[in-house]
Formats: structure tokens, C-alpha cells, sequence
């Protein structure tokens, strides 16, 4: 019978005192050399019982301060699956902002169509990449974000996320070194790892990614794309400046990067700069959609991409959903062109800059934008966001940690607060615990 290594019994006895609750959430393990000295180990050893305890979400290591114990009742990657939501819960950890009336806009789209000469070809396959008059549609709502592309650069797609999975299968391969932000939109992260993809994290600052971080990792690494939030950055709220844009357009240009653009919250930010497909439209692919800006349970979202990669990413859209439900589509361009879409468009700027206010009011030093519907808040030096997150969970208060955000080994203490789910008193209600919770576990 084959040997088992020293190093596997301690993880054992330690993962399994872990699992026990010996050690309650949060407590600081002994050092790397301290469990070194203390079960005859090497140091490199003890390291390597630290980096499996951490692989088996169990513990969590940040760079300066030591080894932690994960709060087991707190799912590994927090914030990202809904099935850790209890049912009663109160949402801040998922945006589907809606405003009155929006259900009487569907009623009232719905009678339209059923009055319609065309709804037996509503029961049909579709293009894959979507009918021309659909297309042509999206076109012109993209002119009115500053963003001119004809028709056949348009893609429709099952949502944002459906489009950049489109997006990635076609321009990239497995292995391929892609530029992120250190904190960037979970769903790429899923959909990185799912693909094979090496994601290189840029730092960031308060005003967008570090570019000249960006232009030393090109001159060390083939990195093959960048995957950017420049106007409204989920989780942090930044807007990046024109000069900024035509820095990273600059680098990606001079390094042959293809841009990946998630414009998903752009329309919650008003008289910004052009969007990086405007600036770079032969390298840049744009992804958006309706689900924030009309309704969630839609699942329309588009894509424009520069004309040698239309062909490409329609493939990646027959091979996933073939194309997307015609039903949701048609409603959707229908709102577009009639204004429907703008108007709502509108009033959840205004609804989410109402939240960002409450939100301001009650919590102190939180980053993101003043109309966002959601606030990235930073801890005190001896907080515990999984340890927070726990204790909100355990009053049915659901909240995402940093976790699911960042793409660096060390990860912030923070929590992103999504504030669109719920109503207004509600929010200010949930948002004053959480300040109490946070308050109580930065001083325990």
C-alpha cells in the first residue's frame, strides 16, 4: 500500500477540525512557520497545507495579515449563486431593479402582438444572429449611445452574458492570457474558467485599471485581449475619462489586443464619453442589454462587433442557444422604437440615484457611482466580510463579498451592496443593519 505523505495527515486533522467549528469564523490560524515548528514540518510544507486548505474553501489567506477560517455557512464565491439565497431573504446581493407600471407595458405589448399579421412567424426558427429589421433596431438605440455600426455588425443574443460566452468562444482559444480588472463582473470569471482561459489582473485605482500595469504585463506576456467596464464599472462605479479611453485604445492598438467592451450598466451614466467601440470599432466588440435598463426576465442582449468576426460569433450563437426566442425579441425592439425602452431607461437613473442617496446617507465611505444601483463598501482593517456576510445571512439579509469579484490571490475585505432589488423603505431598513453589523464585527 502506497505511502501517504506526512503533509496529507495534517490537512486531514486540520480540515477536519475546521469542519468540526473548533476554531469559529475568522480566527486567525498559527503562521506558516509557527504550524511548521509545531507538527516537524518544513516551511514550504506548511505552505503547501495552507494552499489545500484554502483550495477546499476553508480557510482564506490575504497577503500581510495571515491565514483565516472561512465561515463555513458562507458558500465559497458568495454573491454569484442564487441557490444560497433563502427564500424570504432580502436581496442585496442581485440587481432586477424594475419601477412601477412595468407590467402593464408587458400586458400592453402582449395584446399588440396578438394582433399582429406576423405572429405565426413569431413560432419559427430565427437567424441565428437575429432578423434585419431586430438588427437594424438595436443599430439605432446604439447611435443614441454614441456608438454608430450598421446592422450586419449586429448580433442579437440571450442577454449580456450570452454574449460574451458568443464573444469568447469565438476570438479565443483555451490558454489565451486576457487583461481584467483585479475586481471585475463575476460572470466573466465563471466564464473564463469554464473555457480555459488565464485571466491577468491589472490593479486598480480610484479613477480605473492601471494602465502602465497594463502596458508591462503586454511587453512580458502575449496577452490576447482585454475584458473592460469603461463607462459605469461593476463592482466600483468608475466612468473612465476620454484621455483614459484613448490610453487603453493606444496600448491595445500598439500590442494587437482585441477589446472585449461589457457596456451592461452604461446606460445608468449620462453624458459620458464614447464608448471604446466608437474609439476603436476595428478591434473592439461591444456587449449590452436590456436586462438592467428594461427588465431582466427578457434575455435580450446584443453584440457589435467589428465585420470579420460577425461570421465567428454567429457560430458561437447557433452552437449555444441556435438563436434568440423571437416572442422576447420582438417586444423588445417594438420598446425600442417607440421610446419605451429610453423612458425606462430614465426613470431608473432616477431610481437608482434615489438608492445611491439612501445608501450615502446611512453608510460612510462607499466607492461607486452617484447612479448606480449598486456600492462597493469598504472594511475596517479588522473586519471579516465572510464573517459579516454570515451574520446577515443568519437575518436573512443577503450581501456579496468580494470573493466572486476579485481575480488576485489576496482579496479585499469589502462587501457590493446591489441596491435595485427591493423598495425604498426597505432598503434603508436593511442598509442601517448592515451598518450595524458591520460596525459590530469591526469592533469585536
Amino acid at each position: 500500500m502506497a505511502r501517504i505523505p506526512r503533509y496529507k495527515h495534517v490537512v486531514d486533522a486540520l480540515a477536519a477540525d475546521l469542519r468540526s467549528g473548533r476554531w469559529p469564523a475568522g480566527t486567525r490560524l498559527p503562521t506558516h512557520r509557527e504550524l511548521a515548528a509545531r507538527e516537524g514540518i518544513a516551511l514550504v510544507t506548511a505552505t503547501r497545507v495552507y494552499a489545500e486548505l484554502e483550495a477546499m474553501g476553508l480557510v482564506s489567506g490575504e497577503q500581510g495579515r495571515g491565514t483565516f477560517v472561512r465561515d463555513l455557512a458562507v458558500p465559497p464565491g458568495q454573491g454569484i449563486d442564487q441557490r444560497a439565497l433563502a427564500v424570504d431573504a432580502v436581496d442585496l446581493s442581485f440587481n432586477y431593479p424594475s419601477v412601477p407600471g412595468q407590467a402593464d407595458l408587458l400586458r400592453q405589448a402582449l395584446r399588440e402582438l396578438a394582433t399582429a399579421g406576423d405572429l405565426d412567424a413569431l413560432l419559427h426558427y430565427q437567424p441565428h444572429r437575429g432578423r434585419a429589421v431586430d438588427r437594424a433596431s438595436i443599430a439605432r438605440h446604439l447611435r443614441r449611445r454614441s456608438l454608430t455600426v450598421s446592422a450586419d455588425q449586429v448580433l442579437v443574443v440571450s442577454g449580456a452574458q450570452h454574449g460574451l460566452a458568443a464573444t469568447v468562444m469565438a476570438t479565443l482559444q483555451h490558454g489565451d492570457i486576457v487583461a481584467v480588472d483585479a475586481l471585475t463582473y463575476p460572470g466573466f470569471k465563471v466564464l473564463a474558467h469554464a473555457l480555459g482561459l488565464e485571466l491577468a489582473p491589472l490593479p486598480v485605482t480610484p479613477h480605473g485599471p492601471d494602465l502602465e500595469a497594463l502596458e508591462r504585463l503586454c511587453a512580458q506576456r502575449p496577452v490576447r485581449a482585454i475584458y473592460a467596464m469603461p463607462t459605469l464599472h461593476n463592482p466600483l462605479g468608475w466612468v473612465l475619462p476620454t484621455r483614459v479611453r484613448k490610453r487603453l485604445v493606444a496600448i491595445a492598438r500598439h500590442h494587437d489586443l482585441l477589446i472585449i467592451e461589457d457596456a451592461a450598466y452604461a446606460f445608468l451614466a449620462e453624458n459620458c464619453p464614447p464608448p471604446l467601440a466608437a474609439l476603436a470599432p476595428e478591434t473592439t466588440i461591444y456587449v449590452s442589454s436590456l436586462s438592467k435598463s428594461v427588465a431582466t426576465g427578457l434575455r435580450v442582449g446584443f453584440v457589435a462587433a467589428p465585420e470579420a468576426l460577425v461570421t465567428g460569433i454567429e457560430r458561437a450563437i447557433r452552437a449555444t442557444t441556435w438563436n434568440t426566442p423571437a416572442l422576447t425579441t420582438t417586444i423588445a425592439c417594438r420598446w425600442l422604437d417607440d421610446g419605451t425602452a429610453d423612458s425606462l431607461e430614465a426613470r431608473k437613473r432616477e431610481d437608482a440615484a434615489t438608492r445611491q442617496a439612501i445608501a450615502r446617507e446611512v453608510l460612510t465611505g462607499l466607492v461607486g457611482h452617484p447612479a448606480s444601483y449598486f456600492a462597493w463598501l469598504p472594511l475596517a482593517e479588522s473586519a471579516r466580510a465572510d464573517r459579516v456576510a454570515a451574520t446577515l445571512a443568519r437575518q436573512r439579509i443577503s450581501v456579496s463579498t468580494a470573493e466572486p469579484f476579485a481575480t488576485t490571490s489576496a482579496v479585499p475585505q469589502a462587501l457590493r451592496l446591489a441596491l435595485g432589488s427591493i423598495g425604498l423603505p426597505e432598503l434603508r431598513r436593511t442598509l442601517a443593519e448592515v451598518k450595524r453589523v458591520v460596525d459590530e464585527d469591526a469592533h469585536a
